[in-house]
C-alpha cells in the first residue's frame, strides 16, 4: 500500500477516508427497506383517485376481492379505524399546520391520484392486477391547481399570524418599499415549478404487528424517532412498543422527513390481514405521494446608487401547499441577512390547491429564494455595468444585517477568491455573447447561497468490547452523504483508534435518540454526540484503570492519555504502563464498558452570534445559438463550511448539490393537466433529471477553518449549500452567453431560441 492511500485510510478528521459502508452498497450486501424477509410476508398495492377534488360516491371492489391470492381490498369503508385519526383537530405542529391527510378514514379526495383504496395479495403481480380491477365513482367538485391564476389567494400562514416575530412573518427594515425611490432601480418575477422527488430507492415499508399493541416497521425514512413517535401517536400505543428500522436510505432530499399516507395505508393493511405487508411505490405514485418543492411565484424589487451600493430589496414569495396542510418554508431568509441594504422588506405567502403537501426538497426555501435574489444581484450589476463579484463585494456584510451580531464565522470572501481563480472569472466579459468557442456562446455567472449552521441535541452510546473495539450506536439516518463514515473517523480521532477497529451502527429506533437527517445538522449535532461519547469512554476508562492493582501509574495520567490497545490500555508517553481489558471488566462486573450520553448546544454563543454555512458557485456554460442548446462546462463550487470531517465524502455532497442544481436550471419541472389536476410528467421518461452526459467538469473547495461557537468540532453544514445559489449561477451564465434573462425554469431550448 502506498504512503498515500496509507494516509488517506488513517482515519483522523480532514482525510479523504473510503465509506466505511462503500463495500456493502456496492456488493449488494446492504439491506434497503424493502429487502427484509419476514414470514408470512404479503404485498400491497395502492389505488389512487382519479380526481383531484369531491368524494367518493361508490367504489366498486367485488372483482378485485374474487382475484386470485388477495387477501383483502381495503377502503374507507372497511378500514380498521386510527385512533389517533380521531384526535387529530388541532393543527399539526408547524411547518406543516393544519390536518394531514387521514388515509381511508371517510370518502373525501383531496388531490389527483390520493390513496382510495389498497390491494393485498400474496404476491405483488396479483395485488397490482387486483388493484386494476378496482373501480370508484366520484361527486366531483371544480378544483384549482394553477398557483399563478390563484397568486391572489396567497395568504400568511397560521404560524406567522400566531407569532408576529416568525421568520415567516411580514419582515421591515429601514423604510418599506424603499427601491421604488431608488436612483438605479430593477422589478422583476421569477418562477420556479414543482420539482420532484427521486432518489434511486422508491418509497418503501414493510409493515409488521407483532402483537395487538407491538408495531415493527422496516421503513424508507430520514426520521427514525420522528417516525416511530408519529406512529405510536397514530395507534394510541406506548413509543417503546414501535420499532423503526432504516438501517440504509436509497438517497433522499427531504422527501423522508415527513410520514406519507402509503406508510399508514401499509399499517392498516397488516392490522387487517394479520401479516407483515410490504408495499413501495411505483416511480409515478413518487410524483403525487411523497411531496415536492413547491411552485412558487417571486417578485424583486431591488435599488442601487450609481457606485454599487445596494439601497434598498423588497422580496415577495408566494408558494403553493394543499388544502389540508400549510406548508412553510424559508424562502426570503437569505434577502434579509446577505447583503447591506438599508432597507429591506420581505412578504411570503402561501396558496391552498387541491394538490398534495409539498414538503422539504435539498436547500428548502433557501434554494428557491436565492434563485430570484441572485439573479436579481446579476441583473442589477449588469445595470450598473459592474462586475457581478464586485458589486457583492462592495455589498459585503462583516455583521447580520437581520439581527446585528457578528457571524460566528464568515470566510466567504475567500470562497469568491478561490472560486474566481479556479473559473477564470477574469475571462469573463461584461457584454454578454462577447466570448465564443467556435459555434457556441459561451458564458460566466456566480451565485452566493448560506444556511444556518444548526445544531440540536442527541444522545449516543459508546462499548469498548473485550476485543478492543468499538461499537457507536444512534438511532440518526444516512441517506447518503457517508454518515457512518464521518462519525468513524470523529471516534478515531477523538480515541486515537484506528477507523476499523470503531463501528457506529444507526438507523434503529432502539438506539439512543438522534433527530432527523435534514437542515445540515447531522455532523454538527450527532458528529458532536460521538465526540462526547468516546471523551466520556475515555474518562470511564481512565477511572477503572486507576482502580485496579497497578492503577497508580494511570491515575497520575489525564484521560486524553489513555492509548487503548489490543486487550489491554496503555497510556501515550509510557507504553509499559497496562491495564488489562479482562482486569477492567471484572471489576466493572460486565462483559463491555459502556458509556451513553446526551450532547446538547450549550453556552450563550448562541444567542451572541449568527450561525450560518455559505457557499459560492461559480459557472462557466455553452450556448449553442442555432438550437438553444444549453452545455454546463465548468463548475467550481467554494464552501465556507468549518472543519471537514472527510474531504472525500464532503466532495460528494458538493457534487451531488451542483448536479440537483443543474437540474434545477434546466432540466426539471412538473407539468400538470390543471384540466384535471393530473400530473403529465409522472415518470423519468417526461420528468428530467440530469444524468452523467449532463454533469460537467466540477471542482470543490472548502475554506476548512473551524466554527468554534458551533460545537467542539467546528463543523458547519454541507448538504444545503451544495445547491443553494448553483440555479441562478447557471441562469447568469446563461444571460452573461446569450444576452437572454431567464427568469422561469428550467432554462429550455425554447426559451433561447
Amino acid at each position: 500500500m502506498s504512503e498515500q492511500l496509507q494516509k488517506s485510510q488513517s482515519g483522523a478528521i480532514g482525510e479523504p477516508m473510503n465509506r466505511v459502508d462503500g463495500r456493502l452498497k456496492v456488493t449488494g450486501a446492504a439491506k434497503y427497506s424493502a429487502e427484509y424477509e419476514l414470514p408470512n410476508l404479503v404485498h400491497a398495492v395502492l389505488v389512487g383517485s382519479t380526481i383531484a377534488k369531491g368524494s367518493i360516491k361508490n367504489i366498486e371492489t367485488r372483482q378485485a376481492e374474487r382475484a386470485p391470492g388477495v387477501l383483502a381490498v381495503i377502503t374507507h369503508l372497511n378500514s380498521p379505524k386510527v385512533p389517533g385519526f380521531a384526535e387529530r383537530d388541532h393543527p399539526a405542529e408547524p411547518p406543516t399546520a393544519g390536518q394531514p391527510l387521514r388515509v381511508f378514514h371517510d370518502n373525501k379526495v383531496v388531490f389527483n391520484d390520493q390513496p382510495i383504496a389498497v390491494v393485498v395479495a400474496d404476491t405483488l403481480e396479483r395485488a397490482r392486477y387486483a388493484a386494476s380491477l378496482v373501480k370508484a365513482q366520484y361527486d366531483q367538485d371544480k378544483h384549482q391547481t394553477n398557483l399563478e391564476a390563484n397568486l391572489g389567494q396567497g395568504y400568511l400562514p397560521a404560524q406567522a399570524k400566531k407569532n408576529p416575530k416568525s421568520p415567516l412573518a411580514d419582515y421591515q427594515r429601514g423604510e418599506a418599499d424603499a427601491y421604488k425611490n431608488g436612483a438605479t432601480k430593477l422589478e422583476a418575477e421569477y418562477v420556479i415549478p414543482s420539482e420532484m422527488h427521486n432518489p434511486m430507492e422508491l418509497q418503501s415499508i414493510i409493515a409488521h404487528w407483532e402483537a395487538p399493541d407491538r408495531l415493527t416497521v422496516y421503513d424508507k425514512t430520514q426520521a427514525v424517532i420522528g417516525t416511530q413517535r408519529a406512529f405510536a401517536k397514530d395507534w394510541g400505543i406506548p413509543e417503546a412498543n414501535v420499532k423503526v428500522i432504516a438501517t440504509f436510505v436509497g438517497g433522499a432530499f427531504g422527501n423522508g422527513l415527513h410520514n406519507w399516507p402509503h406508510e399508514t395505508a401499509a399499517i392498516i393493511a397488516a392490522k387487517k390481514v394479520g401479516r407483515p405487508v410490504k408495499l413501495v411505490l411505483t416511480r409515478e405514485q413518487m410524483f403525487t405521494m411523497v411531496g415536492y418543492r413547491p411552485y412558487t411565484w417571486q417578485k424583486i424589487g431591488m435599488s442601487a446608487t450609481p457606485d454599487g451600493k445596494l439601497t434598498a430589496i423588497t422580496h415577495e414569495s408566494v408558494g403553493q401547499t394543499s388544502t389540508y396542510e400549510q406548508f412553510t418554508e424559508s424562502t426570503l431568509q437569505q434577502t434579509r441577512m446577505m447583503y447591506t441594504a438599508p432597507n429591506v422588506t420581505t412578504r411570503y405567502r402561501i396558496a391552498s390547491l387541491d394538490v398534495s403537501t409539498p414538503v422539504w426538497m435539498r436547500g428548502p426555501g433557501e434554494a428557491t429564494g436565492a434563485f430570484a435574489l441572485e439573479s436579481a444581484m446579476d441583473e442589477m450589476a449588469h445595470a450598473l455595468n459592474l462586475d457581478p463579484l464586485e458589486f457583492r463585494l462592495r455589498n459585503y456584510t462583516d455583521t447580520d444585517p437581520d439581527n446585528g451580531k457578528p457571524w460566528s464565522t464568515k470566510y466567504l470572501k475567500e470562497c469568491f477568491q478561490m472560486g474566481a481563480e479556479r473559473i477564470g472569472w477574469s475571462n469573463r466579459k461584461q457584454q454578454p455573447g462577447s466570448v465564443k468557442s467556435g459555434e457556441w456562446l459561451v458564458g460566466y455567472g456566480m451565485g452566493v447561497g448560506t444556511f444556518g449552521a444548526h445544531r440540536g441535541s442527541a444522545k449516543m452510546k459508546a462499548i469498548l468490547t473485550k476485543k478492543g473495539t468499538v461499537v457507536l450506536q444512534s438511532a440518526t439516518t444516512d441517506i447518503g452523504p457517508g454518515t457512518g463514515t464521518a462519525m468513524v473517523q470523529i471516534a478515531a480521532t477523538t480515541l486515537g483508534l484506528p477507523p476499523e477497529k470503531i463501528t457506529f451502527q444507526l438507523g434503529n429506533s432502539t438506539f439512543p435518540t438522534a433527530p432527523s437527517q435534514g437542515g445540515s445538522s447531522t455532523v454538527n449535532t450527532v458528529g458532536a454526540a460521538v465526540q462526547d461519547a468516546c471523551i466520556a469512554l475515555r474518562e470511564k476508562l481512565h477511572q477503572l484503570a486507576a482502580a485496579t492493582p497497578n492503577g497508580q501509574v494511570f491515575s497520575a495520567a489525564k484521560p486524553e492519555d489513555i492509548v487503548i490497545m489490543e486487550g489491554h490500555l496503555s497510556l501515550a508517553n509510557d507504553k509499559l504502563a497496562k491495564a488489562a481489558y479482562s482486569d477492567l471488566l471484572r471489576q466493572n462486573n460486565e462483559a463491555e464498558v459502556e458509556v451513553t450520553i446526551e450532547s446538547k448546544p450549550g453556552g450563550s454563543d448562541r444567542d451572541k452570534y449568527s450561525m450560518y454555512s455559505y457557499s459560492v458557485h461559480f459557472v462557466q456554460v455553452h450556448v449553442q445559438p442555432l438550437t438553444g442548446e444549453v452545455r454546463v462546462k465548468k463548475v467550481i463550487s467554494c464552501a465556507d463550511a468549518g472543519t471537514i470531517v472527510n474531504q472525500k465524502t464532503a466532495g460528494n455532497q458538493m457534487m451531488g448539490g451542483a448536479v440537483g442544481g443543474i437540474g434545477m436550471a434546466l432540466t426539471e419541472g412538473a407539468v400538470i393537466d390543471d384540466r384535471y389536476g393530473r400530473y403529465v410528467t409522472k415518470d423519468l421518461a417526461d420528468y428530467h433529471v440530469p444524468v452523467h452526459a449532463d454533469a460537467p467538469n466540477m471542482e470543490f473547495a472548502f475554506v476548512n477553518k473551524p466554527d468554534p461557537h458551533v460545537n467542539a468540532l467546528g463543523t458547519k453544514g454541507i448538504g444545503e449549500i451544495a445547491i443553494i445559489g448553483m440555479a441562478p449561477a447557471i441562469a447568469n451564465a446563461v444571460f452573461n452567453a446569450t444576452g437572454k434573462r431567464i427568469r422561469e425554469l428550467p432554462i429550455t431550448p425554447d426559451k433561447l431560441i
